[in-house]
């Protein structure tokens, strides 16, 4: 038989540590999605303030050229920094998944020794019942062996 108790026990830190491990993957795809959506928003945020910029100079001072390639620098710094934020945010969450990783990594493996000692604790107590009912035959046997022959029995 498996102790009741201890495997109680087991079900119940699993129960607690499995669900901690969803909710964190969950709660670092949000990050991640949050991460992603604000510099999306930072990258049109420039395009904009490139677009405002290169009309201002268009208007006030009629310099369509320099004005042009001033938005198309802009545009461009904007790209690059929005790439380079979205760089970022992806390294950082493949850190947090790699962590995470080894902490589902080891949860797993407290489960299979949790798993692996109680099937030892199972075969244990069945080899304990098994050998019980061989050594009480054999205490019999040695009781009657040990008893003076009647001719009664």
């Amino acid at each position: 038989m498996v102790d009741q108790n201890a495997a109680l026990g087991l079900i119940d830190e699993l129960r607690v540590a499995v669900p901690e491990e969803v909710r964190a993957a969950k709660r670092i795809n949000a990050e991640g999605e949050r991460i992603m959506e604000k510099a999306q928003e930072e990258a049109e945020r420039i395009v904009a303030r490139a677009q405002e910029q290169a009309a201002f100079l268009i208007d006030e001072r009629g310099l369509t050229q320099v004005a042009e390639a001033q938005s198309r620098e802009i545009v461009n710094a904007a790209h690059s920094d929005a790439d380079e934020i979205r760089r970022g945010a992806d390294e950082y969450a493949v850190s947090v998944l790699v962590g995470l990783e080894g902490d589902v990594v080891t949860t797993l493996q407290s489960i299979k020794k949790g798993i692996a000692l109680l099937d030892e604790r199972r075969a244990s107590i069945e080899a304990d019942e098994a050998g019980g009912r061989m050594d009480g035959d054999s205490e019999r046997w040695e009781d009657q062996a040990a008893e003076p022959s009647t001719g009664l029995r």
